[in-house]
């Protein structure tokens, strides 16, 4: 398992450069990349390809990328810079970059399994997603860590260290892993129940290697349980995919409102201004034609001489009954006393 690597800003960044010899593990990875995809039967996941193509070529740092992307010690993530001056470049590109050889070589072993494993199962669209809300997810719950752990004023080191690397990202892919695995599962050789397999891992990687970011991977794990926790809350396929709904309806409402507006003040017609038919106020009848307000000791609109629709309606309806003849508006008064009045 690879490891977000924690470290001091001055001793081991210095002014962004880390100056390593080849191990052998870069051609060791390619080696396992070309055995998984060039294998009979492979399911050859595309996103998963892209990801590690991505985090080789941000490592590698080719003459074409140089120019392009920042230095190691300007990418890692450093709570109080992000914070304090809004350096938001740290927030999104630090899960990509690695310390040195062997981050990257655990880290992208690691990504190999765990995406030749998920993205099949659910799709590359969907796979893409996901990784997307890991990384925000998880870089936002190692921000939000780190500022209550100064907050309540036990530790302040992980508010201004620096940590790289797409461990907390993966932290969060085996938590989705593991929900869709069986009961139980292998763990460095021990039969763990899924659902603590990840906590176990944590401690036991932090035991091995005390160096790595704690936070950084508690962080992931969190990420993943609030990403499952909304997959089952709503019907979208993703929360990706619902927050970006919900963005498009939050920005569209004032579209939408102005639209219900027109179509509102086009339907009154030329009656008064300013009052829909739904805030009519008791005692009072709207006139269809002109949208005059008449008190209900009149039947007849006193704007245009309109009969109201209801009255209207029982004329139709004697109408109907009684053959061409039409009761005069008096008539339909008096008949109209005399049944109240019983």
């Amino acid at each position: 398992m690879g490891a977000a690597i924690r470290s001091d800003w001055r001793d081991n960044y210095g002014r962004g450069s880390v100056v390593q010899r080849p191990s052998g593990l870069l051609q060791l990875l390619a080696i396992q990349v070309l055995f998984e995809y060039g294998r009979e039967g492979s399911s050859r996941p595309p996103v998963t390809a892209a990801l590690l193509a991505a985090n080789t070529l941000v490592f590698l740092r080719p003459i074409a990328l140089a120019g392009i992307l920042p230095s190691l010690s300007r990418a890692a993530f450093n709570p109080y810079l992000i914070l304090q001056y809004g350096d938001w470049t740290r927030f999104f590109l630090s899960p990509f970059y690695h310390l040195n050889e062997a981050h990257l070589f655990f880290n992208m072993t690691s990504l190999l399994w765990k995406g030749i494993q998920l993205e099949p199962s659910m799709g590359s669209v969907e796979f893409a997603t996901m990784v997307a809300s890991l990384v925000g997810l998880s870089q936002g719950m190692t921000l939000l860590l780190s500022k209550c752990l100064l907050q309540f004023g036990e530790i302040d080191s992980y508010y201004h260290h620096n940590a790289v690397g797409f461990s907390g990202v993966l932290f969060g892919m085996k938590v989705v892993l593991n929900a869709m695995s069986d009961d139980f599962v292998y763990l460095h050789g021990m039969v763990i129940p899924a659902k603590y397999a990840t906590w176990a891992e944590l401690f036991l990687i932090q035991s091995l290697v005390p160096d790595t970011s704690f936070i950084g991977h508690l962080g992931g794990i969190l990420a993943g349980l609030v990403y499952l926790w909304l997959k089952r809350s709503f019907s979208a396929p993703n929360p990706l995919t619902f927050l970006i709904s919900s963005a498009a309806k939050v920005v569209s409402w004032p579209l939408r409102f102005a639209q219900r507006l027109l179509r509102s003040v086009r339907s009154q017609g030329r009656g008064r201004i300013g009052r829909r038919a739904r805030e009519t106020p008791r005692g009072i009848w709207r006139c269809s034609t002109c949208t005059y307000d008449n008190t209900l000791a009149t039947d007849i609109c006193e704007m245009c001489s309109t009969v109201r629709e209801d009255l209207a309606f029982s004329q139709r309806q004697n109408h109907q009954a009684g053959g061409n003849r039409e009761l005069p508006v008096e008539e339909v008064r008096r008949r109209r006393l005399e049944r109240f009045g019983r």
